[in-house]
C-alpha cells in the first residue's frame, strides 16, 4: 500500500467521523480558461454568483482569477496541472512552495474560500501511455504533507480527479466493479490515502462519450427520462449509464475496503457543437435531467443520498484541443461570451433560468468573408482554409453540427472569420490573398443556429494580454508559398 504507518492508523475513527461530517451542498461548475478571449475574472466571478453557483473547480491556480474569487464565500478547488506533477512530487520544498503561493497567500490574504487541492487531472488516462503513473502519488502525498505543515489539512483536502476509465467491470454490470488491471496497485495506494486523510474519490463520467464512441450505445440510456430499458445487476435495476457507472465505482471501492470513501464527480456534462449528437437539445435534456435526478437526494442503488457534482463546464473553450473529437470546444452552458446556450433550470436563481454574463465588451461589427467574385476552384482558396482553420476554430463546421448546413462559399467564409476575429479583427488577419474581405453585413444564416461570432475585447490581466497576437501578412503569404 506505500507510506502508511502505524500512527497513521491512530486516529483512523476520528477521521472516518471526520469524513462522513465532510459534506457541501450545491451544483459546482469547473472554470476552464483555455480560451484565446477569455471573459475578465470579475465577470466570470459574477457569472457563478448570478447564477447562484455555490462550487467551482479551476484547472490551475491562475492569481487573478483565485484573487477574484475572494471574500463570495464560493468554494474553490484549485488545480495543479498534470505538467507540474513531477516537479512537486519530486520535491517536498516544491509542493511547499506552491502550497504557499497558491492556497496560503488566498486564504489569509485574499480570503479564498479554498478547499480542494486536485492534483493532476486524469492523470491515468490510457492514451497518456503511463506518463503520469509513478508520480502522481508522490505528488498526492507531498502537497497533503505541504497542506498539513501550513495548518490546511482540516479545511482543504487532496484528491485526484480520475477518468471513469481506471475502473471497469469484469460481469458488465456494477457489481463486477473494480480497478483496472494495469493500474490496480497504484489506485489502491491512492484510494487508501485519501481514506487516511478524510479526502474524496473524484471522478469524472461522462455518457456522451460513450455514445459518441460507441454508434451501438443505446441513445436514451444517456439521459434520465427513464425512457431506456433498464439494466438489471442481481436484481438492481439501472435506468441510466450516470447510475450505472457510478455504482461501478462504489462496487471497486467496496470490493477493496474502501465502501465508505467519499465520492465527488469531478465533471459532467453534454457538448452542444462538433458532433451530429452534440447539440443544445440533448445538452438541456441531459443537464436538466441530471440537476431533477441529484435534486431528490436520493443517489444511486449503491450510493444513497446527495451527490457532489461538478457540471462541465461553465464556458466554451476555442483553444482546447480538438484531439478527442471537435465537441471539446462547446462544452459550455454558456458561449465563449457568457450567453445562456438554452434553458436550464439549476434551482439557484428566483427565475428559474441561466443568467447570462452582464457587461460584455465586443469588437466592432464586422466580418472576414470570401469575396464573392472569387471562383470556389481559385488555387489560393483551399490553403487558405486550410490555414484559418488551422489556426482558428472551425469546429462548428461538418455533419450534425450547427454551421454544418452551410454551402461552400459559407464554409470558406466562416473559417476566414474565425481567424480575423481570434486575432482581434486586424486587418491582417483578412488578407487571405486575393480571396477575403471585410465586411459590417452580418453573413450568418437567417436560419438555424449557425451564427457568425464577434469577437469580445481581450482582457489585459496581470500575466499580460490574453489574447493571441496574429501571424503578419507576411508570415501567412510564406505558409501559403510553402503548401502550394
Amino acid at each position: 500500500m506505500g507510506w502508511v504507518t502505524v500512527a497513521d492508523r491512530v486516529n483512523i475513527g476520528l477521521v472516518c467521523l471526520f469524513m462522513m461530517l465532510w459534506s457541501v451542498s450545491g451544483i459546482g461548475v469547473n472554470w476552464g480558461t483555455q480560451a484565446s478571449h477569455p471573459l475578465p475574472p470579475d465577470t466570470m466571478v459574477r457569472l457563478l454568483r448570478d447564477n447562484g453557483f455555490q462550487r467551482v473547480k479551476l484547472f490551475d491556480a491562475d492569481y487573478d482569477t483565485l484573487k477574484t474569487l475572494g471574500k463570495t464565500g464560493i468554494e474553490v478547488m484549485v488545480g495543479i496541472p498534470n505538467d507540474m506533477l513531477a516537479i512537486v512530487g519530486g520535491s517536498m520544498k516544491a509542493a511547499e512552495k506552491w502550497v504557499a503561493k497558491n492556497v496560503t497567500q488566498h486564504i489569509t490574504s485574499n480570503n479564498v474560500n479554498i478547499r480542494y487541492v486536485a492534483v493532476g487531472n486524469e492523470p491515468f488516462l490510457e492514451t497518456y501511455n503511463g506518463s503520469y503513473l509513478g508520480i502522481t502519488f508522490p505528488a498526492l502525498r507531498n502537497i497533503q504533507s505541504a497542506l498539513v505543515k501550513a495548518g490546511h489539512n482540516n479545511q482543504v483536502k487532496v484528491t485526484v480527479p480520475l477518468n471513469a476509465d481506471v475502473y471497469e467491470s469484469t460481469n458488465g454490470s456494477p457489481s463486477g466493479g473494480d480497478f483496472r488491471a494495469d493500474i490496480h496497485d497504484i489506485m489502491l495506494t491512492i484510494v487508501n490515502f485519501l481514506s487516511l486523510s478524510a479526502a474524496p474519490f473524484t471522478v469524472n463520467i461522462y455518457p456522451f462519450i460513450s455514445l459518441y464512441s460507441d454508434p451501438n450505445f443505446p441513445v436514451e440510456y444517456a439521459f434520465f427520462d427513464g425512457n431506456a430499458s433498464p439494466v438489471s445487476d442481481g436484481g438492481t435495476l439501472y435506468y441510466n449509464m450516470f447510475d450505472a457507472n457510478l455504482d461501478t465505482l462504489a462496487h471497486a471501492l467496496q470490493k477493496n475496503g474502501f465502501a465508505d470513501l467519499p465520492i465527488i464527480v469531478g465533471e459532467i456534462g453534454w457538448p452542444t457543437d462538433g458532433d451530429r449528437n452534440a447539440n443544445t437539445e440533448y445538452a438541456r435534456r441531459f443537464n436538466q435531467g441530471f440537476m431533477s435526478h441529484i435534486s431528490g437526494g436520493r443517489g444511486t442503488p449503491m450510493r444513497p443520498g446527495p451527490i457532489d457534482a461538478y457540471l462541465f463546464s461553465l464556458i466554451d473553450e476555442d483553444s482546447k484541443s480538438i484531439a478527442p473529437g471537435n465537441f471539446e470546444r462547446h462544452w459550455g452552458i454558456f458561449t465563449f461570451d457568457g450567453q445562456a446556450k438554452y434553458p436550464l433550470n439549476l434551482g439557484t436563481t428566483n427565475s428559474g433560468a441561466l443568467i447570462s454574463a452582464k457587461g460584455v465588451q465586443y469588437l466592432e461589427r464586422k466580418w472576414c468573408v470570401m469575396k464573392p467574385s472569387v471562383r470556389l476552384d481559385d488555387p489560393q482558396v483551399e490553403p487558405s482554409v486550410s490555414f484559418a482553420c488551422g489556426s482558428a476554430d472551425c469546429t462548428c463546421l461538418g455533419y450534425g453540427t450547427s454551421c454544418g448546413n452551410l454551402d461552400a462559399w459559407g464554409n470558406i467564409s466562416y473559417a476566414f472569420n474565425s481567424y480575423f476575429q481570434k486575432n482581434n479583427q486586424r486587418e491582417d488577419a483578412c488578407k487571405f490573398p486575393n480571396v477575403s474581405m471585410i465586411t459590417k453585413a452580418d453573413p450568418s444564416p437567417r436560419d438555424g443556429n449557425c451564427k457568425f461570432n464577434i469577437m469580445i475585447q481581450p482582457y489585459y490581466g496581470s500575466a499580460g494580454w490574453y489574447a493571441q497576437k496574429p501571424l503578419g501578412l507576411t508570415s501567412v503569404l510564406l505558409i501559403f508559398s510553402l503548401v502550394l
